[in-house]
């Protein structure tokens, strides 16, 4: 299942510029997502992060990495309309920078889900490159 920007934010509740998913193109509800993020220069975090060095602030990436998963979730009927919330982040490791021009692949997949609480892992790729990769507590709200 593909999905645009506009059907994501169907789904999350997250809003431009905090939006850090573009396209998901890959999606099995409840269970994996991938998705695409367009790293461009016109992003508010680049005028500080760093002046003459823009690189995309690590945790940016796994944010964006934890609204596609929060896609994957929140697209179940029984989760619609809810907010996908961190319990935490744990092993994140952050192996190359990205930057503007730059496009993240990022595949998240979920692990475990026990009522409103579960576990996931996801990489952010830069080509076939990992440039960060976490694992995730997630907690669903009302």
């Amino acid at each position: 299942m593909e999905l645009d920007t506009k059907q994501i934010m169907e789904i999350i509740p997250h809003r431009p510029p905090f939006l850090l998913v573009d396209r998901i193109t890959d999606l099995v509800p409840g269970e994996s997502v991938v998705a695409i993020k367009n790293v461009t220069m016109n992003e508010p975090h680049f005028q500080g992060h760093f002046p003459g060095n823009p690189v995309m602030p690590g945790v940016l990436i796994v944010e964006s990495m934890a609204q596609a998963g929060a896609v994957a979730i929140l697209c179940k009927d029984e989760f619609k309309g809810r907010t996908a919330y961190f319990g935490g982040i744990k092993n994140a490791k952050f192996k190359k920078m990205v930057t503007p021009g730059d496009t993240l692949r990022l595949e998240v997949q979920i692990d475990k889900l026990k009522g409103k609480v579960g576990m996931g892992n996801g990489k952010a790729y830069v080509g076939d490159e990992v440039a960060c990769a976490a694992e995730f507590i997630f907690i669903i709200g009302d």
